[in-house]
C-alpha cells in the first residue's frame, strides 16, 4: 500500500504514536473509494444498543442482519465499519480483510432514564478488538454529564491500552446531561469544547455532531462575540470545530444524526467538506433506506467529498 502525500501529511500530525497505530490510521484512510484523499466515510451501527432493534431496523428489515451492514459498507466502498461486539463477531471471519472495522467498546440504552448523569457501560474489551482483527476501538464520552469524570478516566485507560497494542482510537464526544439544555448539546461552543476534550484525551479520530448556530455557556458566548468568531454558516462552524481540534491536526468526522432528506444530508456534507472536516460517519440515514437507495446516496456523498458533486444535477 503506497501512501498518498495527503495521508503522509496527516500521519505527521500523529508522529508520537507507535508504528502499529500509524498503520491502522493509514489503513482506514487508504481504504475504499475515498482512499488517499484524507476524507473518510464510515458506517456506524450501534443504534440497536442505543435505541432498540425496531426503532433502528424496522424501516429496512434487511438491516436486522449484522452481515447486511458489512456488505453495505464494503459494496459502497467506505473507509470503515463500526459496531458493537456481537455484530462484528458475526461477520469478522467471513469478511476478514475486506474492510477496516472499529469495535465500539461502550454503549448505553434508551430503557435507562439518565437525567443529569448519562453514562455508558463497557461492553467489550481491547482484547476483543485484537481477536477480531479491528483497526480501531471506539468509545463514547458525555461532556457535561454528572458522570463525565468517570467516563474520562475509563476512556483514558482504554486509549492507553489500545495504543499499547497498536490500535487506533476513535472518541464519540457527545455533550449531554448536567445543566446543558437540549439545544445547548449541539451549540457551537459546546461542540467545540467536546471536540477539544477528545483531542486532549488522545483520540486519533474524533466524532462529534455538526454544531448549530447557538452558544450555550455565558462565559464562552462573551468570548465568541468579542472575538467575532464566524458562525453564521455551517461551513464556518465546521471550520471552528477543526480549529478547536488542535488547529486541524486531528481527524474529525461528523455524525449524520437522525433520518433526514437527501437534500438536507447533501447540504450538510458539502458544509463539512467546505469547512475542512475530514468526513462523515452516517448510520441511520443509510441503513434505514433500502439497499439500492442507500448505495446511491453513499455514492453521492463520496462524490461530494471528492469534489465531483452530482447531488444537484
Amino acid at each position: 500500500m503506497k501512501l498518498t502525500k495527503v495521508v503522509k501529511r496527516i500521519l505527521e500530525n500523529y508522529s508520537s504514536e507507535n508504528p502499529g497505530v500509524l498503520s491502522k490510521i493509514a489503513q482506514i484512510l487508504m481504504n475504499g473509494k475515498l482512499s488517499g484523499s484524507g476524507k473518510m466515510l464510515i458506517l456506524p451501527v450501534d443504534q440497536g444498543f442505543e435505541h432498540g432493534p425496531a426503532r433502528s431496523f424496522a424501516p429496512n428489515p434487511a438491516a436486522y442482519d449484522p452481515l447486511y451492514h458489512y456488505e453495505l459498507a464494503i459494496e459502497a466502498g467506505l473507509n470503515a465499519y463500526a459496531a458493537p461486539l456481537g455484530m462484528l463477531e458475526l461477520g469478522a471471519d467471513k469478511f476478514a480483510g475486506c474492510i477496516p472495522t472499529i469495535l465500539k467498546i461502550n454503549s448505553a440504552n434508551s430503557l435507562v432514564t439518565a437525567g443529569k448523569a448519562p453514562d455508558q457501560a463497557i461492553t467489550a474489551s481491547i482484547k476483543d478488538a485484537l481477536r477480531l482483527g479491528c483497526a480501531a476501538v471506539g468509545f463514547t464520552i458525555y461532556p457535561g454529564s454528572d458522570r463525565n469524570y468517570e467516563m474520562l478516566e475509563e476512556v483514558r485507560e482504554m486509549i492507553s491500552e489500545a495504543k499499547s497494542y497498536g490500535l487506533a482510537t476513535v472518541v464519540w464526544s457527545y455533550p449531554r446531561g448536567g445543566e446543558l439544555s437540549k439545544n445547548g448539546e449541539n451549540a457551537l461552543d459546546v461542540i467545540a469544547y467536546a471536540a477539544h476534550m477528545a483531542a486532549l484525551m488522545g483520540a486519533n479520530i474524533i466524532k462529534v455532531k455538526p454544531p448549530i448556530d447557538a452558544l450555550e455557556v455565558e462565559a464562552a458566548a462573551k468570548v465568541y462575540e468579542a472575538n467575532k468568531v464566524a458562525r453564521t454558516s455551517l461551513s464556518e462552524r465546521i471550520a471552528h470545530i477543526m480549529q478547536a481540534s488542535f488547529d486541524g491536526r486531528r481527524l474529525v468526522v461528523f455524525s449524520g444524526g437522525a433520518g433526514k432528506s437527501e437534500g438536507d444530508l447533501f447540504d450538510e456534507v458539502k458544509a463539512i467538506r467546505d469547512g475542512g472536516g475530514n468526513g462523515s460517519i452516517i448510520g441511520r440515514n443509510t441503513f434505514q433506506r433500502p439497499r439500492g437507495e442507500a448505495l446511491k446516496l453513499l455514492e453521492q456523498v463520496i462524490d461530494i467529498y471528492r469534489g465531483r458533486d452530482k447531488s444537484s444535477v
